[in-house]
């Protein structure tokens, strides 16, 4: 059903967590907005399915304590964060050890926790001091790597970004960091955060997420990733989100859609995904992107629960299809019902065919139990889960396209949460700097039709 509906200053395309952002920012200055969402509601890839009261992420992007937008962005002080405990889990040679516990932001003495923990960490037998089985080698290796994860959270961004850049893997090496220390922690926690597995991503990228896990502690919403779009879109004035519009055209004075007309404005936001805002803007690049798969599992067994905490375990050893997986009922118990296990492991590149099976038979090491009586709830494959970052990478890629045309999304940034964030604040600011103290448009004109706020 349509009713009347006003001409306004900004029309924002994209009803996901950057569109949603930038909105908040523009709405708070006072600038009336529309955001405009093709689908029947709101929040883009961070959705969430509900099935026998689990809740299921599709993409499952891990989050960190240590993302300044989070902090800085309106309508987000509600959100509450589930932790992870503290560094990750890594099986290596059919045992399980922790390590990379992250340090206090800045502090000395935050890196010397890290070097304590790390050195104190539980060992079975074949990860003791020197042992191949230990992910990051002995003692001294797993000193230096808590002290580097130290000093990289207390860098400046500026410094990490006027390093030289290169592909993650062979930054790493020319750095003279151990081979196993690469293999046996960097690669598996840089690829859970990058959703990379062969680290081609931006050595600067790739120290931003170090930084990010040095400085915070990895976790996720609670309640599912839908919680923050949905934090973000019911916090906005009533009749800012219209969903089920597609737009088709854009101009830096309107935008036309394909069951509701033209709607005028003085300015466009896309906050589309990158391919999306190609189809309205031809020219626009179009990175390649990290197919991501998402397999979740449930069962009644105590067992993998136990084993993990509120972890979340790496493979080490790249023996499966698996690249990261957590009892995520642990972490948040939102997400399942009581009584029941929430297990969600996640696949990065293509999937193998018979992906549950494949699944099944890693986690089974993985855990070390048997997984042939878990449920299989939902296995959610999305082929442009996350923007490549391959050098060179800019990571503030322009949002301002000219006077009245503007375009945000973690494709302008980082492909994270916070990447996404911070180029709604950017493409914010640039609407706001170009419409100056103008005031509101005048709503004496003519008003086009938009459908009823959803």
């Amino acid at each position: 059903m349509l009713e009347p509906a006003y001409q306004v200053d900004v029309v924002v395309v994209g009803a996901g967590i950057a569109g949603l952002s930038a909105a908040h920012r523009l709405t708070s200055a006072g600038v009336t907005t529309a955001v405009l969402e093709a689908a029947p509601c709101a929040g883009g890839r961070m959705s969430t399915e509900k099935v026998d009261g689990f809740r299921l992420d599709r993409v499952g992007q891990l989050l960190s304590t240590s993302y300044p937008e989070l902090r800085l962005t309106p309508g987000l002080g509600a959100l509450a964060l589930r932790r992870f405990a503290p560094g990750v889990l890594l099986h290596r040679d059919g045992r399980t050890h922790r390590a990379g516990a992250p340090a206090a932001a800045g502090s000395a003495r935050g890196a010397l926790h890290v070097v304590r923990a790390l050195a104190s960490a539980p060992r079975g037998p074949a990860a003791s001091p020197g042992r191949a089985g230990a992910p990051v080698g002995g003692a001294v290796d797993q000193a230096r790597l808590g002290a580097a994860l130290g000093r990289i959270a207390a860098t400046p961004v500026e410094r990490l970004l006027s390093r030289p850049e290169l592909p993650a893997a062979q930054a790493l090496a020319a750095r003279g960091v151990p081979a196993r220390m690469i293999e046996g922690f960097l690669r598996p926690l840089l690829a859970a955060l990058l959703c990379d597995p062969e680290l081609t991503t931006s050595s600067r990228c790739a120290d931003l997420a170090l930084r990010a896990f040095a400085s915070g502690r990895l976790c996720v919403p609670e309640g599912g990733a839908e919680a923050l779009p949905e934090l973000l879109a019911g916090t906005l004035p009533p009749g800012t989100v219209h969903t089920g519009v597609r737009v088709t055209s854009v101009s830096t004075t309107s935008v036309t859609t394909a069951e509701h007309g033209e709607i005028r404005c003085r300015a466009v936001l896309l906050a589309t995904d990158a391919r999306a805002a190609a189809e309205l803007l031809p020219g626009l690049r179009v990175p390649d992107f990290h197919p991501v798969t998402v397999v979740h599992h449930t069962t009644d067994d105590p067992a993998p629960a136990l084993a993990t905490g509120t972890s979340l375990l790496l493979d080490a050893d790249r023996g499966g299809p698996v690249a990261h997986t957590a009892v995520l009922s642990n972490v948040d118990p939102s997400r399942a019902p009581a009584g029941r296990v929430l297990i969600s492991s996640t696949v990065l590149g293509a999937p193998p065919d018979g992906i549950d099976t494949a699944v099944r038979i890693h986690l089974s090491r993985l855990y070390g139990t048997s997984t042939r009586r878990w449920e299989t709830l939902a296995v959610h494959h999305t082929p442009e889960a996350v923007p490549a970052m391959r050098p060179p990478h800019d990571l503030r890629r322009p949002v301002r396209l000219l006077a009245g045309l503007y375009v945000c999304g973690d494709h302008r940034d980082t492909s994270t949460v916070q990447g996404a964030l911070h180029s709604a604040h950017r493409a914010a600011a640039a609407v706001l700097a170009d419409l100056g103290a103008a005031g509101s448009v005048n709503r004496s004109e003519p008003a086009p039709t938009l459908p009823r706020a959803a």
